[in-house]
């Protein structure tokens, strides 16, 4: 289910791909203006987002999983990015602050698993922000573009996600209203696009922009054991029948 790698970099340096790093870009921002002394991860393929806290981060690494292959980044400075299993991440319990989700969840063959993984390393006190692609919406529609691939979601179906996997949702967005066409007046209007997408709540943007909290205090299912009653039967002595003559 996962893309390559060379096609995930092909598209983000093609125009339609700066355009939509842009515009998820200010989604992100929106609810993270800064990242100051923080430990980030990015898992999936999150580079063309992670420049927006690399500088003022503690620190800021990417994880690309396997099947998908990971590239060199940055690219003029010492590597911060490495292939894992997914489900395996090479880090502690509780070891980083903020974790971004892209080309991640849709693109996992066990997402709840993948899920997991993310809240054993995440803080107490951490976030997650997933993008995700909208099942509603057109981008999902075409197989130019990497948000064509994979699951898409509703939002319903990540809330539903994220409380088995003992996340919260705790704040929405949307991003990727202007339509995946490459034509010079569609990227030249995509800022109007979403504008007008956002002020009417139209139902298809391109991706969901979710973060959530982790659930330090989880609930967990009683299984109560059922007792089985077996009555008890008093002996009865039973008269021997008269010898017979």
């Amino acid at each position: 289910m996962s893309i390559d790698v060379i096609d995930l970099r092909d598209f983000y340096s093609q125009r339609l791909g700066i355009v939509a790093r842009q515009l998820i870009n200010r989604g992100i921002r929106a609810r993270w203006p800064n990242a100051e002394g923080q430990r980030v991860l990015g898992l999936g393929y999150p580079t063309p987002y992670l420049g927006l806290f690399r500088e003022d981060s503690e620190r800021c690494i990417a994880f690309m999983p396997a099947a998908q292959g990971v590239l060199k980044w940055p690219t003029a400075r010492p590597t911060l990015a490495t292939l894992v299993d997914e489900f395996s991440l090479p880090l502690p319990d509780a070891a980083v602050d903020r974790i971004l989700l892209v080309h991640a969840l849709e693109m996992s063959d066990d997402p709840e698993g993948l899920l997991r993984e993310v809240w054993r390393v995440l803080a107490p006190s951490g976030r997650v922000m997933a993008v995700i692609p909208n099942r509603r919406g057109v981008w999902t529609r075409t197989d130019n573009t990497p948000f064509g691939h994979g699951r898409p979601y509703s939002r319903s179906q990540i809330t539903q996600l994220l409380r088995q996997t003992w996340f919260t949702p705790t704040a929405w967005g949307e991003a990727l209203f202007v339509p995946p066409v490459a034509g010079g007046w569609f990227l030249r209007s995509a800022m109007a696009w979403e504008r007008v997408g956002a002020a009417l709540s139209l139902p298809f943007a391109g991706v969901h922009i979710v973060e959530a909290t982790k659930q330090v205090y989880r609930a967990i299912p009683a299984h109560r054991e059922r007792t089985r009653l077996i009555p008890a039967l008093r002996p009865v002595l039973v008269p021997s029948s008269p010898a017979r003559g």
